[in-house]
């Protein structure tokens, strides 16, 4: 069935007000709580929302060999970058997970090319990755500024983005031919328990006091970002060509940087909006480059 273009255009403006605002709640979620409390907090609410929508729509969770390779390369993914990002969130400004989240892309492609001997690689878009890779240097300059942590922080994300493209890569080398919903879930499922056992290995006390900042970041990432996110993602990207649904991470990281400036006071110097001027350059070039070509010959004809 046709999804009707006002479904898809609201769908893709909530995807970008959910993206533009998880950075700063996952900041504020590990406020008080810890990150590790936060992120389980997350993950909990997350997992029991999804097996509610799988019975309640009888969504399938197979549990052959293929299936459970495929859950346990999307798990892996959900806990390792996850954890990444959530503890790389306490040195650095939320606009900033944003932008390093932009870097997907392009280390996706890296690991498809030596992983699954895809050949998307083209001047104009290694051209892009440099720019990247330039904008990266900023950042991390600018870093260096704020403080040794900061540059953890950025480090932090960075593994974050490495491991969530190697997840991707590995669910595509396995390829269990699952619904996406049936993938997310039983990633889920894989992740949530982990998390769980990381927390009581690590701290394994509940907080007594959770300021409001917090517990409402934790809820808002538990039933909004994660559920609802994940699933108008997929909505969107079953009806929209690719090139369209690449926007998301080119509008959200700008939006991401202003929400953290207004909501939570961040300050941005020029080094850190240069970078992130370039990286954001270097990944529009990337996206793409390939069209270029295309709508300069139908022009031609």
């Amino acid at each position: 069935m046709k999804a009707q273009p006002y479904r898809l255009i609201a769908g893709f403006i909530i995807i970008i007000l959910i993206w533009s605002t998880t950075p700063l709640a996952i900041k504020w979620s590990g406020e008080g709580p810890g990150f590790i409390f936060g992120v389980s907090a997350r993950m909990t609410i997350g997992l029991v929302l999804l097996l509610l929508i799988a019975f309640i729509k009888k969504v399938p969770i197979p549990l052959h060999k293929q299936a459970l390779l495929t859950y346990f390369a999307a798990g892996f993914g959900i806990y390792g970058a996850m954890l990444a990002v959530y503890w790389g969130a306490q040195f650095i400004q939320s606009g900033f997970i944003s932008v390093l989240f932009g870097l997907t892309p392009f280390m996706t492609s890296l690991l498809a090319y030596f992983i699954l001997q895809e050949k998307s690689w083209s001047a104009p878009k290694l051209f892009g990755l440099f720019m990247g890779i330039v904008g990266l240097f900023f950042i991390f300059w600018q870093s260096i500024d704020f403080g040794g942590e900061a540059v953890y922080g950025v480090a932090a994300v960075l593994l974050s983005v490495f491991i969530h493209a190697s997840s991707a890569v590995a669910v595509k080398r396995v390829h269990g031919d699952l619904a996406s919903t049936s993938v997310t879930t039983g990633g889920m499922i894989f992740a949530t328990p982990t998390y769980l056992v990381t927390w009581l290995v690590l701290d394994g006390e509940f907080p007594e006091d959770i300021p409001d900042h917090a517990l409402w970041s934790i809820i808002y990432l538990g039933v909004i970002a994660t559920t609802i996110g994940f699933n108008l993602y997929f909505y969107v990207l079953k009806h929209m060509q690719a090139n369209q649904v690449a926007l998301l991470t080119l509008m959200t990281p700008v939006l991401a940087l202003w929400i953290g400036q207004v909501f939570n006071h961040e300050e941005l110097v020029w080094g850190a909006w240069l970078g992130s001027a370039m990286i954001l350059m270097g990944m529009s070039v990337y996206q793409w480059s390939d069209l270029l070509p295309r709508i300069w010959l139908r022009d031609k004809k």
